[in-house]
Order: structure tokens, then C-alpha cells, then sequence
């Protein structure tokens, strides 16, 4: 097992380190082509690079190729990354002179350099990397020369801000990889061309499974049938966990009083990620008579000094007020609730996407109040929970992070001591797994620590799904009590958990891990009967019943097509089974199966079929 440090998680690796010097490999390009552009950054990222440009020229992947030949020529070069050390004012006269992100001969401003130089700390070491006749502000590291980034793409071309900022200058981004070779790119390659098949949106809109439409609202999913399906298996599924573990399945508004929001810390440490408060229309009217700002506004509701309510960020608060709805005693507690509860989180438009990035979604949520000497048994029913999921969906390939306070920020709330303790519990906890895992400073929540499962899908994709976090902090903000032992008043310890994390997040990530093909179990449709002709309708009919019975979700084709159009139509629908039945089948009871992914299983009797459909669903079998 091994953990990784802040300062080895920041260095960079060798993969990043080649991916930097070709993202300045195409900035050399870039202005070899259009030496008016104007460069701002160009960091290494997830799988690749970018570069963000100004530039009068609107660049379209048209341009690809173009660009793609002169980093050739740049690779082909071999041009030697070389360091140099400048003071800030020599750093500056180059930008000014137009000579950073820039070709040598250039006379116009570096506008972007001079901004970014103004970023540099007092004292702090500036650096400018060259190669050929190209040079820019630069921390580093490279790679030795040009020639060792061959094996690259320009992927795509998008709009950005300037820093990431809306108040500043759109630019243009340009994303593209690097690997150490054409093999390893190929691959890259490849695996990105699966994902576009595997695409839950594509799937999604094809299987009709969900839908997002203008009039409701972007990140607002609507479920349809066949989506609801999958979803009431996977809470069912998980229902049938929680009541094994002991827990009470509560239900709790969408909305909240401000002032539980401000107790809670949500309001306003996390302010940016929620709705804008709903405030009475007579209070508004009146504020507006006199003349109140939007900024006015939003400093009178910070303050507390008029009332509002709030579209539900987290559920926590409420199952906290559930628990202290009446007295606890050390005898009661651990104290389990649970419930799928909506939340409504405000996520920047641009940063949507299908049922992974949405502004409302349910969480099969759950929070555990107990004993001191509790929390270490609590956590591991957590964990075992998480895994149990895990398992039965066949996503065995994971990491762990977890995610501490950075005692140099002033985002988090609450006693060190306690923090201190939560963490302790965590890290205690996360050692029993045996798998590595990681400590990431300063990605906690502003209340507690979190162990986060990382989940890589059957393609290789990262996804952060299921959680578990311990809190002191929101017991002592509610003044939460249980009478303990000796009759005296003490603070239980809050754990907040979610092994799905989202229900929207996690469908859309199964129907990318499945492909569509979803375990019989899950499957909306499991099983599509298809009578070769009119002359078998009415064994076809009791083989519908048949499987109705017991509580096999069935569809009867009772289409005129031939039996191939109707088998085609099945596999393009991803129905785990089809059930061919022409008159010898009628006439001997039975049914000739065949399956989405496995073709042709042969003939078996009706009643065999039946007891191993159910079997296999029981037994959620991949």
C-alpha cells in the first residue's frame, strides 16, 4: 500500500513534464502561423494540454492540420529547451517589447506576460524557457528538446476567460496530448473513440432513458420510463442494504428557512454553488422602494437582518433537526437516517454535462449520529456499504483519496482538536482497505474530512462516486446532545455517507461502464418475446404471463416484421434477452433464447428459461 504526499503530488511527472514542453511545442506553432496572437497559459492537464490564445482568426478544427504540420517541423527541429533566469524588470521589458509568448522578431506587447508576471510573488525566482525562436514566462519543468514530443494531437478548440475568470477577455483554448509514443497515443486515441460510443447522452437520448428540455431548465434531468426503471433498482438495491444495517429512511422538504443554512455553515461558505435565496415578495417590494442594490441585498441576508428560505444545497441540516426532535440517550444512538433526498446545486452553464453535471440531483444520503467510541465500527459499515456497491456493479477497480483540511486556509470551520481527531478516524479507516490511496490537502468540506472512492469504468476512466465523511463540527454549530451514561449532556459525532454519491451522476456513469447493456437485473426491458409469426401469438402470450408472473419486466412484439428485423431491433434496444418462438417451440413448450452479447443459447423449455432468468436477477449477476 502506498500514500502520497502534498509535495509528491506537485511535482511534476514525467508524463505532465512532456506534455508542457508540447503545449509549448504548439504555442510555437500557433505563432509561427499568426504572429499577431496574443498567449496567455499553458499548463499540462487530465490526458493532455492547452494552450489559451487571442487571436482575431476564429481557429475551427479545420485548422488542425495546419497547426499539427508546423509542430511537426518545430519536433522535427529538435530544438533544445533552454532555461534562462531573469530579474522581474528584465522579464518585463520583454513583455512590453512583445518578446514572451512570442517569436523573436516580434514587436507587439506580450499583454497577457505582463499580467501574469504582475502573479509572481516578491522574491520569487522568474524563469523564461526558450526553443528555437521561441520563448516564454515560464516556471517549468521541460523536457531536453522539441524532439521528444513526437507523438502528439491537436484534439479540439474551445472558448474560455482569461484566468478562468467571466469578468475577464474570452480567448480561445486549444486542447491537445501528448504520450510517450504512437502506440501509447494510438491507444489514447482509440479509447477516446469507445467513450464517444459509450456517451450516456447519445445512449441516454437513444434508450430512452432520460431527457433535458430548454422550457425545464439545463442540468434538470427528466427521468422516462425505462430511466426510472434503473433507478428504482439501484434504490431498491440499496434499500434492502440499509435496512440490513439498521437504518430509519426519512423524508425531508426541498426547501429551508435561511437561518438553518446559516447555523449550518452552508450559508455562506457555500454560497457560490447555491440558488439565490427566495425571499417574500412584500419584503423585496419594500426593499426595492428603498432603494436596496443587489449588492445592498445580498449584505442584509449575510448579516441575517431580513428572512428568506433556501432551495436545499445539502440535506444534512435537515436530518440534523430529525435527530434533535427529541431527547437522545447514549442508549439510543448509533442513530441511522437515510433518505433520497434532492438537492440544488447552481453549476455555471458552461460546466453541464448530460447526467454527470446537473443542478438537481438525489443523493442516496444518509447520516449516522453516535458515540465517540462508535465512529471507528460506524465507518467501516460505511466503507463495507460503498464496496458492497461497488462489487455487485463489477467496479473493482478503485482508488481512495482522502481529503484533509489545509490548516493554512480560513474555508473551514470548527476546533483543530476535532478536525484533528475526524481525521485520525479517517486515515485509521482507510488503512483497513488495502488498496493505495492518497492525501489530498485542502479537499475536505468546510465541516469534516472524506474518504472519496475513485472509480475507473471498464475503459479507464476516472470517476469520484461514493463518500464517507466524519463531522464534530455541525453537532457543535446545532448543539446537538444525547444524556450519556453518567446523566450528563455530551456531543455526538455526525457521519455523513453516499455510496452512489449521485442518482444521476451514477446512471449516467453506468450506462457509459455497461455500454447500454445493463445487467439483466438491471435492465429496464429484460426480456422481448418474438413470435416468427400470427400462428404462435397465443403461446407467446403465455409466455408473456409466464414471465409477468414473476415479476420479469417483458414485451410481447407483436409486429408484422420478419423475425430478423424484429432480433436487430432487440439488439439495438440492448434487451438482455429475445425469446424466438415459431410453431415447433409453441408446439414443445419452449423458447429458443438468445442473448444481447452472447448470440444464440439454444432452445430450452419455457419453465427452465424462467427459473434461470429469476435465478440470475436474484443473484444481480454481471
Amino acid at each position: 500500500m502506498s500514500r502520497k504526499t502534498l509535495e509528491q503530488r506537485h511535482e511534476m511527472s514525467d508524463i505532465e513534464r512532456l506534455r508542457h514542453s508540447c503545449a509549448h511545442v504548439l504555442a510555437t506553432a500557433v505563432m509561427r502561423i499568426w504572429p499577431d496572437a496574443q498567449l496567455a497559459g499553458g499548463p499540462p492537464v487530465d490526458n493532455g494540454f492547452y494552450y489559451d490564445i487571442s487571436l482575431d482568426h476564429a481557429i475551427t478544427p479545420a485548422d488542425f492540420e495546419q497547426i499539427e504540420a508546423e509542430m511537426k517541423k518545430v519536433v522535427k527541429a529538435n530544438e533544445t529547451f533552454e532555461r534562462l533566469t531573469v530579474s522581474r524588470e528584465e522579464a518585463a521589458e520583454l513583455a512590453k517589447a512583445g518578446r514572451l509568448g512570442a517569436l523573436s522578431d516580434r514587436s507587439i506587447p506580450s499583454k497577457f506576460k505582463l499580467d501574469m508576471l504582475n502573479d509572481i510573488p516578491e522574491g520569487e525566482e522568474i524563469s523564461i524557457f526558450k526553443n528555437g525562436d521561441f520563448q516564454d514566462l515560464c516556471a517549468g519543468p521541460h523536457v531536453g528538446r522539441t524532439g521528444n514530443c513526437k507523438a502528439f494531437k491537436v484534439m479540439s478548440v474551445a472558448a474560455a476567460y482569461y484566468k478562468g475568470d467571466s469578468d475577464n477577455e474570452s480567448v480561445q483554448r486549444i486542447y491537445g496530448t501528448c504520450f510517450k509514443n504512437r502506440t501509447e497515443l494510438d491507444e489514447h486515441l482509440e479509447k477516446l473513440e469507445e467513450a464517444k460510443k459509450r456517451d450516456h447522452r447519445k445512449l441516454g437520448r437513444e434508450m430512452g432513458l432520460f431527457a433535458i428540455d430548454e422550457a425545464v431548465g439545463q442540468g434538470l434531468i427528466l427521468w422516462k420510463p425505462k430511466g426510472s426503471v434503473i433507478r428504482r433498482e439501484l434504490q431498491n438495491f440499496i434499500s434492502k442494504q440499509l435496512d440490513a444495517q439498521g437504518y430509519s429512511e426519512v423524508f425531508t422538504p426541498h426547501i429551508g428557512k435561511l437561518d438553518l443554512y446559516r447555523t449550518s455553515g452552508h450559508f455562506p461558505y457555500y454560497q457560490d454553488s447555491q440558488y439565490p435565496p427566495v425571499i417574500e415578495r412584500d419584503v423585496i417590494t419594500k426593499l426595492a422602494d428603498e432603494g436596496c442594490s443587489c449588492a445592498d441585498l445580498h449584505n442584509i441576508l449575510e448579516k441575517g437582518e431580513i428572512e428568506g428560505f433556501l432551495l436545499k444545497p445539502m440535506n444534512c441540516p435537515h436530518h440534523i433537526k430529525i435527530y434533535d426532535s427529541e431527547p437522545r440517550s447514549y442508549r439510543d444512538l448509533p442513530v441511522r437516517l437515510a433518505e433520497f433526498g434532492t438537492v440544488y446545486r447552481w453549476e455555471q452553464s458552461g460546466e453541464l454535462g448530460g447526467m454527470t453535471r446537473v443542478r438537481g440531483f438525489t443523493q442516496d444520503d444518509a447520516h449516522l449520529f453516535c458515540l465517540p467510541e462508535q465512529v471507528a465500527e460506524e465507518i467501516q459499515g460505511c466503507l463495507g456499504l460503498v464496496k458492497s456497491v461497488l462489487g455487485t456493479l463489477g467496479m473493482n477497480d478503485y482508488r481512495v483519496r482522502l481529503s484533509l483540511r489545509d490548516p493554512d486556509s480560513d474555508k473551514y470551520v470548527g476546533d483543530p482538536a476535532n478536525w484533528d481527531k475526524a481525521e485520525q478516524a479517517l486515515r485509521d479507516a482507510v488503512t483497513t482497505l488495502g488498496v493505495d490511496y492518497t492525501e489530498e490537502l485542502g479537499e475536505a468540506a468546510f465541516y469534516g474530512p472524506k474518504i472519496d472512492f475513485v472509480v475507473s469504468d471498464v475503459i479507464g476512466r476516472e470517476w469520484q462516486l461514493g463518500t464517507v465523511q466524519v463531522d464534530y463540527n455541525l453537532p457543535e454549530r446545532f448543539d446537538l446532545s444525547y444524556n450519556g451514561a453518567d446523566n450528563k449532556s455530551h456531543r455526538p459525532v455526525m457521519i455523513h455517507r453516499a455510496p452512489f454519491g449521485s442518482l444521476e451522476r451514477f446512471t449516467g456513469l453506468l450506462i457509459e461502464h455497461f455500454a447500454g447493456h445493463f445487467p439483466t437485473w438491471l435492465a429496464p426491458e429484460q426480456v422481448r418475446i418474438l413470435p416468427i409469426s400470427d400462428k404462435v401469438i397465443e403461446f407467446a402470450e403465455k409466455a408473456e404471463a409466464a414471465l409477468r408472473e414473476n415479476g420479469i419486466r417483458v414485451v410481447l412484439d407483436r409486429t408484422a416484421d420478419k423475425v430478423g428485423a424484429k432480433i436487430r431491433l432487440a439488439q439495438l434496444d440492448k434487451v438482455p434477452y429475445m425469446l424466438v418462438v415459431g410453431e415447433r417451440e409453441a408446439e414443445a413448450n419452449q423458447v429458443s433464447v438468445r442473448h444481447a452479447r452472447k448470440g444464440d443459447l439454444g432452445t430450452q423449455s419455457l419453465d427452465d428459461f424462467v427459473t434461470a432468468i429469476v435465478d440470475e436477477i436474484n443473484q444481480r449477476a454481471l
